[in-house]
This record gives C-alpha cells, sequence and structure tokens, in this order.
C-alpha cells in the first residue's frame, strides 16, 4: 500500500467519523430537549399533587387499598 492509499483511507475514516460525531450531537441534543421538557412536566405534576393534597387531606390513591381487600 503506498502512501496515496494510505492518505485515501485516513481520509475516509475522518470523514466517517466525523459524520458519526455529528449524527450522536443531534442525538444527545434531542435527548436534552426530551429530558428538560420531561422534567418540568414532573416539577408540574408534583406542584399540582401537592396542592391537591394540601387541599383535600384526603388519603393519596396511591396508599389507598383495593376494593376487594
Amino acid at each position: 500500500m503506498d502512501k496515496h492509499e494510505r492518505a485515501v483511507q485516513l481520509e475516509e475514516a475522518v470523514a466517517h467519523l466525523s459524520r458519526v460525531v455529528d449524527d450522536l450531537s443531534e442525538v444527545v441534543a434531542r435527548q436534552e430537549r426530551e429530558i428538560a421538557r420531561l422534567s418540568r412536566r414532573v416539577g408540574l405534576l408534583m406542584e399540582r399533587e401537592a396542592e391537591r393534597e394540601a387541599e383535600g387531606g384526603t388519603i393519596p390513591l396511591a396508599d389507598q387499598r383495593p376494593p376487594h381487600w
């Protein structure tokens, strides 16, 4: 293998790796947006549940016994 063929192989490898890095960067950015969105929703749900518990004073549904017990 001469220097020219080796240089072509290295350029192809670099191009491939650059594409993979770009693709992974897009995935990470999308995941970051999704995590931020889900975190906001969880925060809102927690606030809503805290307000409901403060107002009602009832046993949370998750802690109630099923009707067949």
